[in-house]
């Protein structure tokens, strides 16, 4: 009697080329993530400043003020209803007319100006 061999199923080096392909697939993949991450965060917390800028400026008007602090600016009853922080960045708590906003600690390393 013959006995037939069966081929099924993979070898190993079969199943380390495709660990290696998916590695390097990997290694690409994750640094352009981590570039639109941040450029997404960015772009969150540039809108924030540009939202307490205007409200800033609106309570130097309605005012007749050059200083606000940020709780008179977000709030409920206020002109900015919530400030959400997208990456564990730090807001001013004052502002002063004609200063630029700057926030810091975005995602622990990075900082943004903004220029009213």
């Amino acid at each position: 009697m013959k006995q037939i061999k069966s081929s099924k199923g993979f070898t190993l080096v079969e199943i380390m080329i495709v660990v290696v392909i998916i590695g390097l697939l990997a290694a690409m993949a994750i640094p352009a993530f981590q570039k639109v991450r941040t450029a997404s965060q960015d772009k969150a917390v540039t809108n924030n400043m540009r939202q307490l800028g205007a409200a800033a400026d609106q309570f130097f008007l309605e005012n007749g003020t050059n200083q606000a602090a940020i709780a008179s600016l977000v709030g409920s009853s206020n002109y900015v209803k919530a400030l959400s922080t997208v990456a564990n960045e730090f807001y001013p708590a004052n502002y002063t007319q004609g200063t630029p906003i700057i926030i810091s600690g975005i995602a622990g390393t990075r900082t943004l100006t903004y220029l009213q």
